[in-house]
């Protein structure tokens, strides 16, 4: 019989060995970009840092950031159990901020304020986003810590959609594209291209987390133009302009990757820019949805295999003003 191989014993250890002050210690480093994008993912959003230590009144909000719409989200952190005046904290913030999604990091949740994020988010409207989010360290005997940002609270996706049909009357193209997004957001989990994603909406566009502030998959479903598109959508404010120069010099890698010529900014008189892969689609004709979703979740897949890592290498310092 041959010998079994030895196992690691898995550890959780204590966020304070690490971060002893969530002021001084744990909000610089969730802040940073690559922090706060391991933060995005595990929520399915984009979120790029505006400033931290906000000041309201005579309190401040750890860090204020914005996603991928120019929402702000208000993120409060505490590295304890959660308690009544974090909570309280939180929603202060949000309300004189104007944000329109909280996150609350702590180290463990009680019952009742999971519970209270819960209701939040089925008794709001849908502009507004409540997410409760254990951060966690965990070791393999006595391996490097690794974090973890497991959500404990987040909206709930039937909820929503009940929200917007109540808002009013939606067109139908609206709730076709509402429909649509429900279906390709399902299956873009059920193939596990990313770990988490965004309730969908209906809208033209639907957001996909590449890992950096400012760069994200901006996907296209038009049933008026008969289109569905994927693209990678570069904001002029963290360095478009420069990063679309740095990967066209990669353009025959990358679209050997994907596996097609690509349309490289397509609108060149447009600050923000984008490349994108885009075909017809008759989305009134459900018929022929399984063929598209799968086109759509393979073109992501691929989207997000070719350029998340590289964007991720991308040294963009000479490009922090933005270009006019």
């Amino acid at each position: 019989m041959a010998e079994q191989a030895s196992l690691g014993a898995l550890k959780r250890l204590d966020v304070r060995n690490i971060w002893p002050n969530e002021a001084a210690d744990f909000t610089p480093w969730l802040a940073k970009e690559e922090n706060i994008s391991r933060l995005g993912e595990a929520l399915g959003l984009e979120l790029e840092v505006e400033q931290t230590e906000v000041a309201v009144g005579p309190y401040s909000a750890d860090i204020l950031a914005r996603d991928s719409a120019g929402d702000h989200v208000v993120i409060e952190n505490q590295l304890l159990k959660t308690d009544h005046d974090h909570l309280g904290k939180a929603l202060t913030y949000a309300a004189v901020l104007g944000a329109h999604t909280v996150v609350w990091v702590a180290s463990a949740f009680t019952d009742e304020h999971r519970k209270t994020l819960d209701w939040l988010n089925d008794n709001t409207g849908d502009d507004l986003s409540f997410f409760g989010v254990q951060v966690e360290l965990w070791s393999i005997d006595d391996s490097r810590p690794a974090i973890r940002f497991s959500v404990v609270s987040r909206p709930a996706d039937i909820v929503r959609q009940a929200s917007i049909s109540k808002a009013g009357e939606l067109s139908e193209s609206r709730k076709l594209q509402l429909e649509w997004w429900t279906a390709f957001r399902d299956a873009l989990l059920a193939r596990q291209v990313v770990t988490s994603a965004r309730s969908p909406r209906p809208r033209y566009w639907y957001d996909v987390p590449l890992g950096r502030a400012g760069m994200h998959l901006s996907l296209i479903a038009s049933p008026d133009e008969g289109r569905i598109g994927v693209r990678l959508y570069l904001r002029n404010k963290v360095g478009g302009q420069r990063a679309l120069a740095e990967l066209l010099r990669e353009r025959d890698a990358i679209e050997r990757d994907i596996g097609s010529p690509l349309q490289w900014d397509a609108n060149p008189s447009a600050v923000d820019k984008t490349v994108a892969l885009v075909r017809p689609a008759e989305l009134c004709k459900k018929d022929k949805w399984p063929e598209y979703l799968e086109w759509m979740v393979d073109t992501t897949r691929r989207f997000h295999a070719a350029f998340a890592p590289r964007l991720h290498d991308l040294d963009l310092s000479a490009a922090e003003a933005p270009e006019s």
